[in-house]
């Protein structure tokens, strides 16, 4: 992760659709969830939701799959860990111990 992917990420999600969207995608792990059915859960035009998630794929957030006639949608969260991971990269003055408990939080959980 370098500073310009960064500022993609956080700039795909400085906005309240795209925001939403993300929280809701992370909510459908693993299985992810239609386009379609993002945009009636967030009451937001398909055409709308679709800029909105091509926003948020281009910035490593998101990656889609094709379903038969649906796309899919899943929070990329190798992505998000990445970014976290980036954010916090000289976290403490290299200080693994003041560290840890927030390095344990972006592990894995699944």
């Amino acid at each position: 992760m370098d500073s310009e992917s960064a500022i993609s990420a956080f700039g795909a999600l400085a906005q309240t659709t795209r925001l939403d969207t993300f929280r809701l995608l992370v909510r459908h792990e693993p299985e992810g969830i239609a386009a379609g059915e993002i945009a009636r859960q967030l009451d937001v035009p398909q055409n709308t939701m679709s800029a909105h998630l091509a926003i948020l794929a281009r910035a490593g957030l998101v990656r889609s799959e094709r379903h038969s006639r649906s796309i899919v949608y899943h929070a990329d969260l190798d992505g998000v860990r990445a970014l976290m991971l980036f954010l916090v990269k000289d976290c403490c003055a290299g200080n693994a111990d003041l560290c840890a408990p927030l390095l344990a939080e972006l592990t894995p959980c699944c």
